[in-house]
C-alpha cells in the first residue's frame, strides 16, 4: 500500500497534491506536481494551499504545474486498508516462552547455591 502524504501546512489534513521547493541561491520558489518520494528539503502541499501559496517578498515563484488536483484513493489503497483491518481483528495465538538452550561447549554454572543447615 502506498501511503498518502499529507499537506505540510500545520493543522491541514488534506492529501498532498504538489511539492514546493526553495532554491535559496536564486531566491526562487518552485511549485510543481507531487514528487514521487518525500524529500527532506521540500514541502508537500494540498491543492488548496498550492494554489494560494505566496513567496517571501523579493522571491520569484516558478509554477511548473498550474492545476493541482487532490489524489483520489485508489482501489489498491482501499483493498490494502481492508486487509489491514481484517488482519488486526483476527485473534492472535498466545506466545509461549522457550528458554534458550545452554551452549554445549561451556558447562552451565548458576549463581545460586543450596546451603544446608547441617553444621
Amino acid at each position: 500500500m502506498i501511503s498518502t502524504r499529507q499537506c505540510s501546512r500545520s493543522s491541514c489534513a488534506r492529501p498532498a497534491a504538489a511539492t514546493l521547493t526553495y532554491v535559496y541561491a536564486d531566491s526562487t520558489v518552485v511549485v510543481g506536481g507531487l514528487s514521487a518520494t518525500a524529500e527532506p528539503h521540500s514541502y508537500d502541499l494540498c491543492a488548496h494551499h498550492a494554489d494560494r501559496f505566496t513567496a517571501p517578498r523579493g522571491w520569484n515563484v516558478v509554477h511548473i504545474q498550474t492545476e493541482f488536483v487532490e489524489p483520489e484513493p485508489s482501489t489498491d489503497d482501499l483493498e490494502a486498508l481492508a486487509r489491514a483491518v481484517r488482519e488486526a481483528g483476527r485473534p492472535r495465538p498466545a506466545a509461549t516462552f522457550v528458554p534458550p538452550a545452554p551452549v554445549a561447549s561451556e558447562p552451565r554454572r548458576g549463581h545460586l547455591r543450596v546451603i544446608s543447615n547441617d553444621a
